[in-house]
């Protein structure tokens, strides 16, 4: 995600100054796609001309990198997690604020910024303008949650995005096994995700759990048979819908 929303703010009219990483290796490659930014392994941040420092990281690692970083006594600090509070940043710093692109990252794979929403939160209302000024400048999609909600989306999200794709990962090992493209189901989750937002997903469940059709779950759970995690998601999800329907 750092690789990712530095190009963008790169590409916005803004100066990267400096890209840190622990490995500076990764440092001086996002530098090489990046107009002026230095690549440095130091958290030492003191004589920089930057007035706003993201972090990128992963979520255990925050604590880490504000209980050692130096920073310019007038900068703005602030964290891209989801599920981090604010509070993370207060106890040390100031100025601080959270800046997080509600979207599923790949290194290698674009995303649009302009489509991806950016939720604002910060310790003042002066902050709050100027992190909403960098957010517009990159996406036209900036809304506010606190702490809390932020924390609730992000859970929110990991059953979205992270489960989906676990899903689909599952199904992609059901096609392979059987020698068939898995490409041949790719209209199918287009429409269903598309139908999940037109109608509401809970309106667009359809199969066999929905239809409580037993003759075919008890012969697909008979196919399953020796795919042991297959066979656990499947009754698990099978179970889930069947008593959603009934609520």
């Amino acid at each position: 995600m750092g690789s990712h929303l530095a190009k963008a703010l790169d590409s916005s009219d803004h100066t990267i100054c400096e890209v840190y990483s622990q490995n500076k290796k990764n440092a001086v490659k996002l530098c090489k796609n990046l107009f002026l930014a230095e690549p440095t392994d130091s958290l030492d941040f003191s004589k920089s001309k930057a007035e706003l420092f993201f972090i990128c990281v992963p979520d255990d690692a925050i604590a880490d990198v504000v209980e050692n970083i130096i920073l310019p006594s007038q900068s703005l600090l602030v964290h891209t997690s989801g599920s981090v509070p604010l509070e993370v940043l207060t106890s040390i710093h100031f100025n601080c604020g959270v800046f997080y692109p509600l979207q599923t990252f790949s290194k290698d794979k674009p995303v649009d910024f302009k489509n991806i929403p950016i939720c604002i939160e910060s310790s003042n209302p002066e902050i709050d303008k100027k992190l909403e000024k960098v957010a517009l400048s990159i996406s036209d999609n900036v809304c506010y949650y606190n702490s809390e909600d932020r924390k609730w989306l992000h859970l929110a999200a990991v059953f979205a995005c992270n489960f989906t794709n676990h899903m689909l990962t599952l199904s992609e090992k059901l096609c392979d096994q059987q020698e068939i493209a898995f490409g041949v189901l790719k209209p199918l989750i287009e429409e269903t995700i598309e139908k999940a937002f037109a109608i509401g997903p809970s309106l667009s469940q359809t199969g066999p759990a929905s239809r409580q059709d037993h003759e075919v779950i008890k012969k697909q759970i008979q196919m399953l048979d020796g795919l042991d995690q297959h066979t656990d998601i499947y009754k698990l999800v099978t179970e889930s819908i069947i008593n959603t329907q009934k609520n």
